[in-house]
């Protein structure tokens, strides 16, 4: 079992999101302790912005340049390509995805690679696959009396099931700009939704134990 971990947040490890992702990750390798997983921090190494002749190609019948960031879309489709389970970490900016995580998707999201235009419309070529959207927000968009607007898990689950990946679970940590007793009782609750995940899909019951995937405190 391959893991594409994709970790967005300029803050890195020490952001919410990241921790989401790993407590997940644990997860995931309790179930299969000999998963490898590839890392693709994009907060930290962020990507080059799509090209000209990269932008012409989608428009054209012809496939994309094998140059410029053609290449690095080659790149990191293969590896999503290879995946078994993609695990997607990211902050929510300005009530939708971080300018990190939209690139990636511009390298990723490329007609006839993995999707194309039919009659009745976009289809995507992509194997599905299990993907975990582990989402941080200052502000609690999701429940009840949510006090911000929330474009990012629909533009998410549509992207992603343009490209053939529609088995979609996102957990969330939010309110995290409310305080240090806010932040523990949200990252509670998102313990005890992966808890309840992985209890229902046959999962581990207990709370990992992987070092890295502790929540601090």
């Amino acid at each position: 079992m391959n893991i594409l971990h994709i970790s967005c947040s300029p803050r890195g490890r020490a952001s919410e999101s990241h921790r989401l992702s790993q407590e997940i990750i644990d997860y995931l390798l309790r179930n299969t302790p000999d998963a490898t997983v590839v890392e693709r921090r994009l907060g930290e190494d962020a990507l080059m912005r799509i090209d000209e002749d990269y932008a012409l190609s989608q428009q054209s019948s012809a496939d994309a340049s094998t140059a410029g960031t053609a290449a690095t879309s080659e790149v990191l489709i293969k590896e999503l390509e290879q995946s078994d389970c993609l695990v997607i970490a990211t902050p929510m900016h300005n009530y939708t995805v971080p300018a990190a995580l939209k690139l990636w998707i511009d390298h990723v999201a490329r007609v006839r690679r993995t999707f194309d235009v039919g009659p009745t419309g976009k289809v995507g070529l992509l194997r599905d696959r299990p993907v975990f959207v582990a989402v941080s927000s200052g502000g609690r968009f999701s429940g009840e009396s949510p006090r911000q607007p929330d474009f990012l898990t629909p533009y998410l689950k549509a992207i992603l099931g343009m490209i053939g990946l529609r088995n979609v679970s996102i957990i969330s940590v939010e309110g995290v700009a409310s305080g240090s007793a806010a932040v523990a009782r949200a990252r509670a609750q998102a313990r005890l939704k992966l808890q309840d995940h992985f209890a229902r899909n046959g999962g581990a019951r207990d709370e990992p134990s992987h070092s890295t995937g502790q929540w601090p405190g």
